[in-house]
C-alpha cells in the first residue's frame, strides 16, 4: 500500500509550521538568554566546576533509564566523561552546548538511517523516509539556533555531537549488520526514539535550570517539536511491532485496519518525565 501523497504533505506541513512556531519564541528567547547572561557575569570558575560536576552527576541515571544507550556501561562513560574541562564555560553556555550536542546527535544518526536501503532507499516505507528528512532538518534548525547563542556568549559552538552517547549509537549501527529489513528497520526507529525522548526530557528539565521566562519558552517550544518525533515514532513502532508495515500509509482507507494500540500508543504520559535527561554539561565544549 502507498502512502497518500496529500495525506503526507498534510502532515509534513503540520510538523514544518510546528517547527516554526517553535524557532521565533526561540529566537527571541536566546537573544534575552544572551543579555541576561552578559548583566550576572557568571563565569566564575568555581561556580561554574561546580555546575558541571553537579550534572556530570545525574549522568548514570540517565544512561539506566534509556536500555539501548544505557547497553554500552553506564560507568564506563562516566568515567570517559569525568573529566572537566568544560568548567570554564558559564552555565548557560554549557546548557546550549549540551543543547546543540543533542541536536548533532540526532542529525548524525538520522543521516546514517537514510542511506539504508530500508529507511532511505526503493524498498524503504515512503513516510517514513520522508519523516526522516524532515526530521533530519529540523534538528538541523535547532542545532543552529543554540549554537548561535552559544557565540554571542563568547563561547565555542558546539559542532560534535553527545560524546556520552556517540560509541553507543555507533554500537547500535553496526549490530544492524545480518538482521532482516524487518528487524532493522524496527530496531532504527527504536534507537531514534530513544534520542529524541532524550531531547525532549533534557529540554523540559532544562526549562527549571534557566530564570527568564522567554529562556523556559526556549526550551519548551523545541521540546514540543521533539515531543511530536516521539509519538510519529512510537505510532511507526507500535504498526511495526505488530507486523502491520504496510499501514504506515497515511491513508484513509487504513484506518479500519489499524490495531486498537495504533490509536493510543502515541501520548503515553499525561506529563513527560525527566528521568532520562541528559546532564545540562554533558555536551558542553572541552
Amino acid at each position: 500500500m502507498n502512502p497518500d501523497p496529500r495525506a503526507l504533505k498534510e502532515l509534513l506541513e503540520e510538523s514544518q509550521d510546528l517547527q516554526a512556531d517553535a524557532l521565533r519564541p526561540t529566537n527571541e528567547a536566546l537573544n534575552e538568554l544572551v543579555e541576561l547572561n552578559h548583566e550576572s557575569s557568571n563565569d566564575d570558575p568555581t561556580t561554574n566546576e561546580s555546575f558541571h560536576e553537579e550534572h556530570q552527576a545525574t549522568l548514570l541515571t540517565s544512561l539506566r533509564n534509556a536500555p539501548l544507550l544505557g547497553a554500552a556501561g553506564g560507568l564506563a562513560l562516566v568515567g570517559a566523561l569525568a573529566t572537566s574541562a568544560a568548567a570554564t564555560s558559564s552555565k548557560d553556555v554549557q546548557i546550549l552546548q549540551t543543547a546543540a550536542s543533542i541536536e548533532n546527535l540526532a542529525v548524525a544518526t538520522y543521516k546514517a538511517a537514510l542511506t539504508l536501503p530500508y529507511i532511505g532507499g526503493a524498498s524503504a516505507n515512503g513516510v517514513v523516509t520522508a519523516f526522516a528528512k524532515t526530521t533530519m532538518g529540523q534538528h538541523a534548525e535547532h542545532a543552529a539556533a543554540f549554537n548561535a547563542a552559544v557565540r554571542r556568549l563568547k563561547g565555542k559552538p558546539q559542532t560534535k555531537p553527545d560524546p556520552a552517547f556517540v560509541p553507543v549509537v555507533n554500537k547500535a549501527v553496526a549490530s544492524l549488520k545480518g538482521m532482516s529489513d524487518a528487524n532493522a528497520t524496527l530496531a532504527v526507529v527504536g534507537l531514534a526514539l530513544e534520542l529524541e525522548n532524550i531531547a525532549a526530557e533534557t529540554y523540559v528539565k532544562n526549562t527549571s535550570l534557566v530564570n527568564a521566562t522567554s529562556n523556559r519558552a526556549l526550551f519548551a517550544s523545541i521540546m514540543g517539536v521533539e515531543a511530536q518525533h516521539v509519538s510519529v515514532l512510537l505510532a511507526v513502532q507500535a504498526l511495526l511491532s505488530a507486523g502491520a508495515p504496510q499501514l504506515i500509509a497515511l491513508s484513509p482507507t487504513t484506518v479500519n485496519s489499524l490495531p486498537a494500540v495504533a490509536g493510543k500508543v502515541g501520548f503515553p504520559n499525561p506529563f513527560y518525565k525527566t528521568n532520562s535527561a541528559a546532564p545540562a554539561s554533558q555536551g558542553a565544549v572541552k
